[in-house]
């Protein structure tokens, strides 16, 4: 059972926009790609809570959020390619959307953001 109380509002624009005729897994994977490619308004800054491969701790980095990730790569989870900050210019890494904390972003793109987080609360699968 989810610890996250139902939504109906977010739950009626799941199903009526994000997932409306999905059949498969792969039909609601990219139902969500390309309703959260079209809602953030990309490129925007962010902290990516990245947790290390060797240890439970989670490292905090400045990003800027380019765009999706390639939509083949978003058939499990959704990614978005991210630059560090200060780092060098081919310093683009994959990141989950789910460890990506925007900053001072418009409320479309807050919106998307939290429906995508809804989503993984509730239990929800593709």
């Amino acid at each position: 059972m989810s610890s996250v109380e139902r939504d109906e509002n977010r739950e009626h624009r799941i199903a009526t926009e994000i997932l409306v005729d999905a059949e498969d897994k792969e039909d609601r994977a990219m139902g969500w790609y390309y309703y959260l490619e079209e809602a953030l308004n990309f490129p925007f800054m962010a902290m990516w809570k990245k947790k290390s491969r060797k240890s439970s701790t989670t490292e905090d980095k400045p990003v800027e959020v380019l765009g999706m990730a390639p939509d083949d790569e978003c058939l499990k989870d959704m990614y978005v390619e991210v630059a560090l900050i200060n780092g060098k210019d081919d310093d683009v890494y994959s990141a989950k959307l789910s460890e990506i904390h925007p900053i001072d972003v418009d409320d479309e793109t807050q919106e998307a953001f939290a429906d995508w987080l809804y989503w993984l609360a509730r239990g929800y699968k593709f």
